[in-house]
């Protein structure tokens, strides 16, 4: 009986980033739809019951309204693509200065495609990110974030909250507003649709500054005192890291630009930031208990969301045809390409399962030694 835990956070973002880098990477329905049950099944075999976990929901119906603000969008900027023509609209002429830009008139089956493949790839790379959002434990993460980051990452675990405090507050908005005898048809609660938003947002606001508050009570978020040559030595080092960084990304990204401003100055300017950020990170004082430790699951996480964004950024690359199929035929897929959008449901398999109140108790009438360690080891 493998025993329930959280998996490390930052091996659900780096699956999560691997699988939308991959989205990025193709146009390809036959790819996108795929990936996006991987991302969906995975998502429903490893979350638990936290706040958090419930805000995929929200996920979905954003790559939903994405999807059609794309198509809408090329509906109203269409252009005068060639195609079969689905339907005419009234064409607004336009003056001189937006030449190039119609609005309105014909739309065509083509841009039909065109429209629905690229809403569909944001779609499918927003909801990977929510992926992560529903899996991963933000308090967890930001203990996991190097000390130089450690303000960032406060900030960036109240922000991150808002989301999934939004999931519970419509929750128990809705609940509360049942038992006051609130409208019971799906027509009607659209209609009170505000009655619903001002509520939810107030709530999961005020959620969400409790926790700021508190965190700031306990003292995150302060540094430690440092001099100023220490200050001084922090912001040149990271100045010169950036500029480092700016230089060699550029010259590597442009052939005419001699090779030692390439991956020369790119290593450099890595060493100078690197080196700033230790050097930041020694003003911040903190300690922390059990730190969390990768093992055999994550890395194994990890690697399938790497692999199948690499492996979908190497079909763009040497295959594309199937990464870019167009929309004059049917998109056509090959197997090594589906191989490898596949490997992201390794985590199904190879992840612990989620601390979920039945297993807990599952768990502690199995073997209540075991349950006291991991209630000990999770403190």
């Amino acid at each position: 009986m493998r025993i329930p835990r959280d998996l490390h956070p930052v091996a659900w973002w780096t699956w999560a980033v691997g699988l939308a880098v991959g989205a990025s990477s193709t146009t390809n329905p036959s790819l996108l739809l795929p990936l996006l049950a991987v991302v969906c099944l995975t998502v429903l075999a490893c979350r638990g019951d936290q706040p958090w976990s419930r805000s995929f929901r929200l996920y979905l119906w954003l790559g939903a309204v994405v999807v059609a603000v794309r198509v809408v969008f090329r509906v109203v900027f269409g252009g005068d693509a060639p195609g079969h023509v689905l339907f005419t609209l009234p064409e607004i002429p336009l003056p001189d200065v937006a030449a190039g830009i119609s609005l309105l008139g014909p739309f065509t089956r083509e841009e039909l495609l065109s429209a629905l493949y690229d809403g569909l790839r944001l779609a499918t790379l927003l909801i990977a990110v929510g992926a992560a959002n529903a899996l991963a434990n933000p308090k967890r993460l930001m203990k996991s974030l190097p000390p130089a980051l450690y303000e960032i990452g406060t900030a960036m675990t109240v922000a991150i909250t808002v989301v999934p405090q939004l999931s519970e507050s419509a929750r128990r908005v809705r609940a509360a507003q049942q038992l006051r005898g609130g409208p019971r048809g799906r027509f009607r609660r659209i209609r009170n649709l505000r009655r619903l938003l001002v509520p939810i947002l107030e709530d999961a606001f005020d959620r969400s500054l409790a926790l700021a508050a508190g965190m700031d009570a306990r003292g995150y978020g302060r540094t430690g005192e440092a001099t100023a040559w220490q200050r001084r030595s922090t912001g040149a080092l990271m100045l010169l890291g950036l500029l480092g960084v700016c230089v060699g990304t550029y010259a590597f990204l442009d052939a005419t630009a001699p090779r030692v401003l390439a991956l020369p100055m790119l290593a450099l300017g890595t060493a100078a930031a690197v080196a700033g950020f230790l050097t930041a990170g020694r003003r911040v004082r903190r300690t922390r208990y059990r730190p969390d430790r990768w093992a055999l699951p994550e890395l194994l996480v990890a690697a399938s969301g790497l692999a199948a964004g690499a492996g979908l950024w190497a079909v763009q690359r040497w295959d594309a045809a199937v990464a870019h199929p167009g929309v004059l035929g049917w998109p056509t897929v090959t197997p090594a390409a589906l191989a490898v959008v596949l490997v992201g449901l390794l985590p199904i398999w190879v992840a612990p399962p989620p601390p979920t109140a039945r297993r807990r108790e599952d768990v502690a009438l199995a073997s209540p030694a075991v349950a006291a360690r991991e209630a000990v080891a999770a403190r």
